[in-house]
C-alpha cells in the first residue's frame, strides 16, 4: 500500500508550507509512539488518569425486547465523556515529547475541544480551539467547560460557521505557528499522517471490546457498530476486528431531516471522491469540486468529508455505511434514556437508531456490540429545540 493512503483514499494534498510540520509529526508517530517509554506512559494515562477500560454494557431490557443482545461500548463514561479523550491524551503526550508548547484544535461538537483543553492542563500546554460561531452557539455548555480549563476558543464566522471552517482556520494558524504549536487533529481525517495517528490513539476501543466479548460472550460480535462523522470513534471500534472477515461492520452516516434535497452528512453514501482538508476521501460536493453545506442534528456529525480509512474500506466492501435521520437518531436518544437509563450523545444515538431500525434484519440471539461515542448532557438544549418543533 502507498503511505498515507487506503486503496485510492488518503495521501497528502497542503501547501508546500505544511509539509515540514507534518513530516515532523510522522517522523514522531514512527519513532516516539511505539517507544516503551511513550506507551508506558500513555497506557498510565488512560488507565489512571481516563478511567480506561471503559465498561462493556450489555443492556437488558433492549436486549429482551430486540431478541439479540445489544452491547454498549461505555466511550460515555470516560473522563471529559466522550472517546475524544483517548486521542487527544495521545497526541498531547507526543506534543511535549517533540518539544512543543500549544496544542492548537479545531471542534465541532466541543467533545474533541474539551479533551484537548484537558490534556492541555493536565500536561501543562497552552491551548487554543477554533469552533465555527454555529457550533459555538449550540454547544455552549462545551464552550464553558473549555474557558474553565484554559484553553482560548476562537469562534469561526466564515463559510457554514460549522466544523468545516474551524479546521480551515485552524490550518492556517497551524501554518504560522507550526514552530511551537503541535495541531491536535481531532479525527481520523485530513493529510497523512493524521488518519493513521488518531486511529493508533483511539484503536484501544476496539482492543478492550474484543477481549471483553470474548470474557462475557464467549465469541466475537456479530456485528460492530458506530456513528460516522470524520469517523475516529468508528475506525478505532473497528480496527481490531478487521482480520476478523466473520464480524460485521458497520457505519452510520447522518441523513439530516430525511427529506428528499435536505442537506446531510453522508458523504460516503451520497458523496463523490474529492480533495478536503488535505486528504483524497468521499466527499459533499457540487459537479465543479465546490463543497456543499452539511447538517446533522448531531454537531459532531456535521462534516461534508469523511476520514479516508473509511472510504477504503467501503470501496473494499470490508464495511457497510448506513444512514439515519435526525428523527429516528431522537427517538433512539430518547428509548435509550427511558429503557436503560443511559443518555447517549445524539452523534452516538445515530448508532443505536441504526441496531433498533434493523430489528427485523438481524437474526435473533446475535450479539451487536455499538460504541456509545459519548455522552448526551451536552446535547440538552438541542433536544429542547427538536421537541419544541415536533410540537408547532
Amino acid at each position: 500500500m502507498q503511505k498515507g493512503y487506503f486503496g485510492q483514499f488518503g495521501g497528502m494534498f497542503v501547501p508546500e508550507l505544511l509539509m515540514p510540520p507534518l513530516l515532523e509529526i510522522e517522523e514522531a508517530m514512527n519513532t516516539i509512539v511505539p517507544s516503551e517509554a511513550f506507551q508506558a506512559e500513555f497506557k498510565a494515562l488512560l488507565e489512571d488518569y481516563v478511567g480506561r477500560p471503559s465498561a462493556l454494557y450489555r443492556c437488558p431490557n433492549l436486549s429482551k425486547r430486540l431478541g439479540f443482545n445489544l452491547w454498549l461500548k461505555r466511550e460515555d463514561l470516560n473522563h471529559t465523556g466522550a472517546h475524544k479523550i483517548n486521542n487527544a491524551l495521545g497526541q498531547g503526550l507526543l506534543c511535549r515529547h517533540m518539544g512543543k508548547q500549544v496544542l492548537l484544535a479545531e471542534t465541532g461538537a466541543g467533545m474533541h475541544g474539551v479533551a484537548t483543553a484537558t490534556a492541555a492542563a493536565m500536561l501543562g500546554l497552552e491551548c487554543v480551539v477554533y469552533m465555527g460561531a454555529e457550533d459555538v452557539s449550540r454547544q455552549s455548555h462545551n464552550v464553558k467547560r473549555m474557558g474553565l480549563l484554559g484553553a482560548r476558543i476562537v469562534p469561526i464566522e466564515s463559510g457554514t460557521r460549522t466544523l468545516k471552517d474551524a479546521i480551515n482556520a485552524a490550518l492556517r494558524m497551524w501554518i504560522a505557528e507550526q514552530r511551537t504549536t503541535h495541531y491536535c487533529f481531532g479525527t481520523a481525517a485530513g493529510p497523512h499522517p493524521f488518519p493513521t495517528l488518531v486511529r493508533e490513539f483511539q484503536s484501544v476501543i476496539g482492543r478492550e471490546a474484543k477481549e471483553q466479548m470474548l470474557r462475557k460472550a464467549g465469541k466475537l460480535p456479530d456485528y460492530v457498530v458506530a456513528c460516522v462523522g470524520g469517523g475516529s470513534n468508528a475506525i478505532g471500534a473497528f480496527h481490531e476486528f478487521v482480520p476478523h472477515g466473520e464480524v460485521q461492520l458497520i457505519g452510520v452516516e447522518a441523513a439530516g431531516t430525511g427529506e428528499p434535497g435536505c442537506h446531510h452528512s453522508a458523504p460516503l453514501n451520497l458523496g463523490t471522491p474529492g480533495v478536503l482538508h488535505g486528504a483524497m476521501s468521499m466527499l459533499l460536493q457540487t459537479k465543479d469540486g465546490q463543497i456543499e453545506p452539511s447538517h446533522s442534528i448531531a454537531p459532531g456529525l456535521d462534516y461534508p468529508g469523511v476520514g479516508p480509512e473509511h472510504a477504503g474500506l467501503q470501496a473494499s466492501g470490508r464495511a457497510r455505511y448506513a444512514t439515519v435521520n435526525d428523527s429516528q437518531a431522537y427517538n433512539a436518544f430518547r428509548t435509550l434514556c427511558r429503557e436503560e437509563g443511559i443518555i447517549p450523545a445524539l452523534e452516538s444515538s445515530h448508532a443505536v437508531a441504526w441496531a433498533l431500525e434493523n430489528v427485523r434484519s438481524i437474526p435473533k440471539k446475535s450479539d451487536v456490540l455499538v460504541c456509545l461515542s459519548g455522552r448526551g448532557d451536552k446535547d440538552m438544549g438541542i433536544i429542547e429545540e427538536f421537541e419544541k418543533n415536533l410540537k408547532g
